[in-house]
């Protein structure tokens, strides 16, 4: 096989439900798992019962676990691997560079250790003859993507024209993509809005309502922003999909590992408790030190994150530090955005 649409690198739920969603719109998608034994499975009974349950895989998907098979397979590569995987990912791929134009981070973190980006990991990994590094993100879960309920979300590149090319790959009619040339704000928002998440369910865990978790959410927009700005990325991005969309979907979601793992700790369960009773990935439980980290090295406040961080990392009491944040100095709504 070598004449894919699109090779996606990750079979968990996002890589499975991008697959079967875009193979169901005629896309002929090459499918790579690390585990030889569950992509035999998945081959014998056409599903991906481990991570989607009930999704059947229509015959474009082309399933593999041989990593030269599947980086051959296509021009196109989506790493839809978690964040933490990504840079030993891009490091298997270096060899079969050549057979790749544009490569699609999938994943929504920031390099705990870094600060940097998923694309930023990718092409520095990749570095100097590197493809273009598009990032998609927006609000999309897994489960509805998979029954086709109608999605969008954002490809982001400087190059105007990189995005537009992942964009044609990726648009259906039940799957829309915009374009965006501020991919680092893009980026930021898809990550931090794992953590706002977190403080979201920790919210609902603590049993302090609806009220609560909007202001949580709000204010949590105003830390992005303010992040966003010294950074140097777009503000209007964080009013867009990736931005204010995907922030309210995961943290009111169901679907939200994030918003359910911030409910158990809520609850009083220990980090370590909560995640054992998790079967996938929670991307904030990685990006909260990431992201804190780099509001201390900017100099910029963020008090909710400051304080997710403590619950997850330093044991903290949940309903102390909710009580703090409600005690904090007054200040108007509105300020500017580097304050």
């Amino acid at each position: 096989m070598n004449d894919a649409d699109l090779t996606i690198w990750g079979s968990g739920s996002w890589g499975t439900a991008l697959a079967a969603h875009l193979a169901e719109n005629g896309r002929t998608v090459c499918l790579w798992g690390r585990a030889e034994a569950q992509i035999e499975r998945m081959r014998t009974t056409g599903r991906n019962e481990a991570y989607l349950p009930g999704t059947v895989l229509p015959d474009g998907v082309h399933l593999t676990a041989n990593v030269e098979e599947a980086a051959t397979a296509s021009s196109m590569w989506a790493l839809a691997v978690p964040s933490h995987a990504v840079e030993d990912m891009a490091q298997t791929l270096r060899p079969y560079l050549a057979h790749v134009a544009c490569a699609v981070s999938l994943a929504k973190g920031i390099d705990a250790d870094t600060g940097r980006t998923m694309t930023q990991v990718m092409e520095q990994v990749w570095q100097p003859n590197d493809p273009p590094c598009v990032a998609l993100s927006g609000p999309s879960h897994a489960e509805e993507v998979a029954l086709s309920a109608p999605t969008t979300v954002v490809a982001a590149h400087p190059d105007k024209q990189w995005a537009e090319a992942v964009r044609d790959v990726f648009m259906t009619d039940r799957f829309r993509v915009y374009t965006n040339t501020d991919r680092l704000g893009v980026e930021l928002a898809g990550a931090a809005k794992n953590v706002l998440a977190l403080a979201a369910g920790i919210c609902d865990g603590v049993g302090y309502g609806d009220n609560a978790k909007a202001a949580l959410i709000t204010r949590g927009l105003a830390e992005l922003r303010r992040l966003g700005h010294a950074l140097g990325a777009v503000p209007e991005t964080f009013a867009g999909l990736a931005g204010i969309g995907d922030l309210v979907v995961t943290c009111v979601s169901g679907h939200s590992r994030n918003r359910h793992l911030g409910e158990q700790l809520g609850r009083g369960h220990t980090l370590d408790e909560a995640l054992d009773a998790m079967h996938m990935v929670a991307e904030g439980v990685y990006t909260t030190k990431a992201i804190h980290r780099l509001a201390q090295e900017h100099n910029v406040d963020m008090p909710i994150t400051a304080a997710v961080n403590a619950i997850l990392h330093e044991d903290a009491d949940p309903h102390r530090l909710m009580e703090r944040l409600m005690a904090r100095a007054p200040k108007p709504e509105v300020r500017p955005a580097s304050s």
